[in-house]
C-alpha cells in the first residue's frame, strides 16, 4: 500500500482518523488508480493520477456540474501537487452491469429502457445546462472537439486499429477522406458540452438513479457525438429498435432545453457515430491487438456489428472512397469479427507450480513452448516460522505477499503476458498453452501465482484450465 500512502494521509487529514479498510479497485483501461477507503461505515473513493491538467479538468468540471444540480460525485478533498483527490463513493453498480442481468432474446427489459430514458434526460442537461457559464479553457487536452480533435481520433483509428489489423489503405487518399468528413461534421452546431466518453461503464446506478463519472475529457462540441457514443456502446449491444426508442426520448428531452431541427440533427448523427466508432476501434486495437488485453479484443466484434448497422442507415453527402474501402475490408474480415470470442477450439491452459530444486515440470502438451516464471526474486514467506507449514493458498500467505509492491508489479506483468498469449492462442485455434511458476520449495510463491493466474484465465477467457501444484500433491486440481 506504499504507493497509496499519500491518499491515506489526505483521507486522515479530511476525516480526522485513519481508514479502517483500504480496497484497491480496478481501473479497466485507465492509467488512473483508485482505492476505496472505509471508516465507521462510510466509504469514499481515492484517486491517484499523475496528470495534473487532467486532474484540474475533472475537479473543475465536477464542481461546476454540482453547482448546476447535475448528478456527479462530490469532491471532498484534493491535492493537485501530489495528483490525488477524494470523491463520493457511488458504489459498484454501473449501467453496464444492469444490462447484463436484464437482457432477454427480445432485448432489454422495460425497466432498463426506462433507466436509459433517465440517462438521456440527464445527458441533454449536461450538454445544454452544463455548457452554460463553463470556462472551456480548463478542458483537457483541448477545449473543443474541433478539426484537430477529430483528426486525432481518426489517426488513432488509422495507426492503432488499421495497422495492427492488417487493413490496407492509401494513406494520402485516406487523409483526404478524413478532411472531407471532418469539414462536413463541423457544419453541425458545436456550442454544447461534449462529455466525450459517454458510455455505460461511466454511468453509475446509485439509489436507482443514474450518476455520472469520467467526464475529464469533456469539451465544447456537437450534440450528436455523446448520444451516438451511448447507443453504439460496443458490448452494451442494445437492439437497434430500442436504440431508436431511446434516441427519441433523448430528442424529446433536448427540445425542452434547446430548440433543435431534428432533420438536420439526424443528418449529422450517423457521421458522428462513425467518428466515435472509429475512435473506439482505435482503442480496441491498441489495448487488444497491441497489448493483448482480452476485454478489448472481445469488443472488436461488437464494434464491427455497429459499423454494419450504421453504414446500412447512414447517407453521408460527402465522397469517402478510401474510407469505404477500409470499412469494407473490416466488415469482410472473419478473423476480426471473431476476435476474442470463444472459438470452440478447446484451448487448455496448463498451469503448474514447482520447486527449482526438483527441475522444470514436464511439458504435457508436447508443444515444447509456454512460459516459466521465476518467483524467487520475490519476498519469501517460507523463511518466516509462522508460514512454514502453510502454502500459497492460505490467506495468511496471500496477505503477506499482496502487501508487497514488488509482488503486485510482478503479478501485473505476468497477467499482461499470459493475457496476450491466451488471446493469441484463441485467435489461432491452438489447443494448449503452458504456464509454470517456480520458487525455492514450490510451496508459497509459486503456488500463489499459479492460483492467481488460473483464477484470472478462467474469469477472463472461460477456457479450460489444468492446475497442478507439483510439490503439493494434496493441492492437485
Amino acid at each position: 500500500m506504499k504507493r497509496y500512502q499519500s491518499i491515506i494521509d489526505l483521507y486522515q487529514s479530511w476525516a480526522g482518523s485513519k481508514p479502517e479498510r483500504v480496497e484497491v479497485l480496478s481501473a479497466d483501461g485507465s492509467s488512473r488508480q483508485y482505492i476505496r477507503l472505509v471508516s465507521c461505515g462510510r466509504s469514499v473513493i481515492g484517486t491517484l493520477n499523475g496528470d495534473r491538467r487532467e486532474n484540474q479538468a475533472f475537479l473543475t468540471l465536477s464542481r461546476h456540474f454540482r453547482a448546476k444540480g447535475l448528478p456527479v460525485p462530490e469532491i471532498f478533498a484534493d491535492d493537485l501537487d501530489q495528483g490525488i483527490y477524494l470523491q463520493q463513493d457511488l458504489g459498484d453498480k454501473t449501467l453496464y452491469s444492469s444490462l447484463t442481468v436484464s437482457r432477454s432474446e427480445s432485448g432489454l427489459a422495460d425497466e432498463t429502457v426506462d433507466l436509459y430514458g433517465k440517462v438521456v434526460q440527464q445527458l441533454a442537461a449536461f450538454q445544454v445546462k452544463g455548457a452554460e457559464g463553463l470556462d472551456f479553457s480548463v478542458c483537457y487536452p483541448r477545449e473543443a472537439f474541433d478539426s484537430q480533435s477529430i483528426h486525432w481520433d481518426l489517426n488513432y483509428f488509422k495507426y492503432h486499429f488499421l495497422r495492427f489489423a492488417g487493413v490496407s489503405f492509401d494513406e494520402q487518399r485516406l487523409e483526404d477522406d478524413f478532411d472531407r468528413l471532418t469539414t462536413y461534421l463541423l457544419e453541425a452546431e458545436t456550442g454544447f458540452f461534449l462529455y466525450r466518453d459517454f458510455q455505460s461503464r461511466n454511468i453509475m446506478v446509485h439509489d436507482g438513479q443514474p450518476w455520472f463519472i469520467d467526464y475529464q475529457g469533456g469539451r465544447r462540441g456537437a450534440l450528436q457525438y455523446d448520444i451516438a457514443s451511448l447507443l453504439q456502446d460496443g458490448k452494451a449491444d442494445i437492439p437497434w429498435a430500442q436504440r431508436e426508442t431511446i434516441l427519441c426520448r433523448y430528442l424529446e428531452n433536448l427540445q425542452s432545453l434547446h430548440s433543435v431541427d431534428e432533420v438536420r440533427f439526424m443528418q449529422h448523427y450517423y457521421g458522428y457515430g462513425l467518428i466515435r466508432l472509429m475512435q473506439a476501434l482505435g482503442a480496441y486495437g491498441f489495448r487488444g491487438l497491441h497489448e493483448g488485453k482480452s476485454y478489448f479484443l472481445k469488443s472488436i466484434g461488437y464494434g464491427i456489428r455497429n459499423l454494419d448497422a450504421i453504414l446500412e442507415r447512414a447517407v453521408l453527402p460527402v465522397r469517402l472512397d478510401e474510407l469505404e474501402s477500409v470499412w469494407a475490408q473490416i466488415r469482410e474480415s472473419q478473423w476480426l469479427r471473431e476476435m476474442g470470442m470463444p472459438s470452440g477450439s478447446a484451448l487448455t491452459v496448463h498451469i503448474a507450480s514447482f520447486s527449482y530444486h526438483k527441475g522444470l515440470p514436464q511439458d504435457v502438451s508436447g508443444n515444447g513452448g509456454g512460459f516459466v516464471f521465476d518467483c524467487r526474486i520475490l519476498p519469501n514467506p517460507g523463511r518466516l516460522p509462522e508460514y512454514a507449514r502453510l502454502t500459497g493458498m492460505d490467506t495468511e500467505v496471500v496477505s503477506y505477499l499482496e502487501k508487497s509492491d514488488t509482488v503486485t508489479a510482478f503479478r501485473g506483468n505476468v497477467f499482461n503476458i499470459v493475457d496476450r498469449a491466451v488471446s493469441h492462442h484463441l485467435s489461432r485455434g491452438f489447443t494448449d498453452l503452458t504456464v509454470n511458476f517456480g520458487c525455492t520449495g514450490g510451496q508459497h510463491r509459486s503456488v500463489y501465482f499459479a492460483e492467481e493466474t488460473a483464477r484470472r484465465v478462467r474469469k477472463q477467457f472461460g477456457v479450460n484450465v489444468s492446475l497442478d501444484h507439483r510439490e503439493q500433491e494434496h493441492l492437485k486440481r
